[in-house]
């Protein structure tokens, strides 16, 4: 039987920003390791069949490239004298040479020592965690969820990010089907000359077909037809006068008169807020069938989000295997409360998947190239 995620986009992107969270407050190594663990795991249990859900190994092997290439540059030019170092923390020494003062002036090569080299690893280890966790929920979690559970007052831009989300996937199927036919009419062999225009020009004139069907499914709905409420206008002064306030807020602070910028910084976000609110409540479209946050998102919500908060109070009452130093070079500790914390993040893992039953469109994601429905995920008006 097909499955879908069981719990709400909304609950996932929480999940990722607790994951990412107790990366920042815990970056020890082992604690890292545990949660790119954890988001493995959780792709494991919950991965989408869509193309989104493919650019997990991507994102976590662009992280490792980045730890390597950032450790390289960060051994090849700092050195550094470390407290308690010997003579044995350098492990070879390379020719080096000074660049020019105009690109920096600096010393390239020199002495590796192990202490730059392992902690620069540490700290870009830290990085690959973060795009582990943020990677997972792109395998996990449905974009055109997410877009229809914002406010009201952004459906503008979720209708854009709604369509870009819609196309991406028929435009990749659009390169793939565009290749085969090129290396058919070839026979298989791989002409360059005129390559690119035998290319793109298929290419475009397919997205172009798809953004004319899209557009006359739109109109065909009527939507955007409706004139702008009161309300919508009295958002719009609202707006208009927060950035006023936030821009005076600015100018404030270059003049050193921190009270009016605290002022006029509350005034600015005061009235984004309201902003936000009375286009909400006063908004004349609808949302294609959002899907509802339930208990049990709740719940989970509320049980990962502990896990960054227990972190932080760790961290206060002066845990010291959070972070780790390459000097005195060891292995890193653990203790009992982070992992704890961190046992949390595999929670959603633990929910079983959502059975689809046939019809359910609302579980599935809007990858098809037509126009009619990515229309209806827009929303139109009532």
């Amino acid at each position: 039987m097909r499955t879908t995620s069981p719990l709400h986009a909304v609950t996932w992107l929480l999940w990722a920003v607790a994951a990412a969270g107790c990366v920042q407050l815990a970056p020890s190594p082992v604690y890292v390791a545990l949660v790119t663990a954890i988001a493995f795991l959780v792709v494991s249990a919950h991965r989408l069949d869509g193309t989104l859900a493919k650019a997990f190994p991507i994102l976590v092997t662009l992280g490792v490239v980045f730890a390597v290439v950032r450790v390289v540059l960060t051994a090849l030019t700092t050195h550094t004298v470390s407290p308690g170092s010997t003579s044995d923390d350098v492990w070879f020494i390379l020719p080096q040479a000074t660049l020019p003062r105009i690109v920096g002036g600096f010393t390239v090569g020199g002495p590796i020592e192990a202490t730059v080299v392992l902690q620069s690893a540490a700290q870009a280890f830290a990085v690959v965690g973060v795009l582990a966790a943020f990677g997972a929920f792109n395998a996990v979690a449905s974009h055109h969820e997410l877009v229809q559970a914002a406010p009201r007052a952004f459906h503008e831009p979720g209708l854009i990010v709604t369509v870009a989300l819609a196309f991406v996937p028929s435009t990749m199927a659009a390169v793939t089907a565009t290749r085969e036919a090129d290396r058919a009419r070839t026979g298989g062999r791989v002409v360059r000359r005129g390559r690119l225009v035998r290319l793109t020009v298929p290419i475009l004139e397919s997205g172009l077909e798809r953004a004319m069907a899209l557009a006359e499914s739109m109109d065909a709905r009527g939507f955007a037809r409706l004139e702008r409420s009161a309300s919508d206008r009295v958002a719009g002064w609202l707006g208009l006068g927060s950035l006023l306030a936030l821009g005076g807020s600015l100018v404030a602070l270059v003049g050193r008169s921190t009270g009016w910028a605290m002022v006029a910084a509350g005034a600015g976000v005061a009235g984004l807020v309201g902003a936000v609110l009375v286009s909400s409540r006063g908004s004349r479209t609808t949302r294609y069938r959002p899907r509802r946050a339930t208990r049990t998102d709740v719940a989970v919500g509320a049980v990962v989000l502990a896990a960054p908060a227990g972190m932080a109070a760790l961290s206060a009452l002066g845990n010291d295997t959070l972070v780790w130093t390459a000097y005195p070079l060891r292995f890193p500790s653990v203790s009992l409360g982070p992992l704890l914390c961190l046992a949390l993040l595999a929670v959603p893992a633990l929910v079983p998947p959502r059975p689809v039953a046939p019809g359910d469109d609302r579980a599935t994601e809007a990858a098809a190239p037509g126009g009619a429905r990515v229309a209806d995920q827009a929303g139109v008006p009532a």
